[in-house]
């Protein structure tokens, strides 16, 4: 009994670090979370986007940090057209801007304004 009683800590203790190290590999994969259209949708298309909202100063922070989650999301996906350097440094600079946006930095919101340039994008990444 006594044996039984000394493993308990440690078998409790083994466990909790097992589910500790899970969940932090979970939450740095590599798989995006939504596709680049599922992205476009909820996040750029429309007269009343999200993307709309926030570069013309109207956007809350809970808009700043779905904005930010939805771009780093668009960084993880790979390109149906183009070359993935291009990708890489288009998608970057607008996680970099929206990133910057949550975190209240100066000049964000101009950053954001550039880099979120639809045709910059489209005209390189977008299939016909």
């Amino acid at each position: 009994m006594k044996v039984i009683k000394r493993l308990r800590v440690p078998v409790g203790v083994v466990f909790g670090v097992i589910a500790t190290v899970l969940v932090g590999c979970a939450s740095f994969s590599s798989q995006p979370k939504y596709t680049a259209e599922q992205v476009m949708e909820q996040g750029f298309k429309g007269d009343d986007s999200l993307i709309k909202k926030v570069t013309q100063g109207k956007g809350t922070q809970d808009d700043f940090k779905r904005l930010s989650e939805l771009v780093n999301e668009l960084a993880k996906n790979k390109p149906t057209k183009g070359d993935m350097a291009s990708w890489k440094e288009k998608t970057s600079a607008l996680s970099a801007a929206a990133k910057n946006l949550v975190q209240g930095t100066p000049g964000a919101l101009d950053s954001l304004k550039a880099a979120s340039n639809c045709k910059a994008c489209h005209s390189v990444h977008k299939p016909s």
